[in-house]
């Protein structure tokens, strides 16, 4: 789906806001039980894995990643914050979340991926041909393995550490508030 360049420009400014509101929403209305905790943290502290791990590869406007999770999709970043939301939505345990989560990653990031791959293709050539090999979110198995390896000096520089931040906060808050 391409949306009109004024819209995805328009909406890329209102990602923190919006997710201001989704975090006051997701306070609110989260009910978490011992069930949907032991269900949803795990899935998103996968998506949180998968984040940490495209940051420890990425070299921002420098080079064109396509190691690590970027040989399997193209926008695992995305993809790793998709699968925290999602944990932390089957872990709230309030299905109103999910729909608001949904739109969300539908008319706010999805004009934001289409911005980042504009900035790619301009920025590195080779990009069109990487764009037709690998999938955008979807993974598949890369036909090869990508010599290069993580570094950790990336994740830091990327400050991949704010989301495990997050994480362990939201997870925090989903236990004291299953405990009242």
């Amino acid at each position: 789906m391409r949306f009109p360049k004024p819209y995805a420009d328009f909406v890329q400014r209102l990602r923190v806001p919006a997710g201001f509101l989704l975090a006051a929403a997701f306070v609110w209305l989260a009910r978490p039980t011992s069930t949907s905790l032991m269900a949803g943290l795990p899935v998103a502290a996968l998506g949180l894995v998968l984040r940490a791990w495209a940051a420890g590869h990425l070299r921002k406007n420098e080079a064109l990643t396509t190691s690590g999770p970027y040989a399997w999709m193209r926008n695992p970043l995305y993809a790793g914050t998709a699968l925290a939301a999602l944990g932390f939505v089957i872990a709230a345990a309030a299905p109103w979340l999910a729909l608001a989560f949904a739109a969300a990653f539908l008319l706010i990031y999805g004009p934001a991926v289409q911005n980042e791959q504009d900035h790619l293709r301009s920025l590195f050539p080779e990009y069109a041909a990487y764009a037709a090999q690998v999938p955008l979110l979807l993974a598949r198995r890369p036909s090869q393995p990508s010599p290069q390896r993580f570094e950790g000096r990336l994740y830091w520089r990327n400050q991949e550490y704010k989301a495990a931040g997050a994480y362990l906060l939201v997870a925090a808050f989903l236990l004291w508030k299953a405990a009242k």
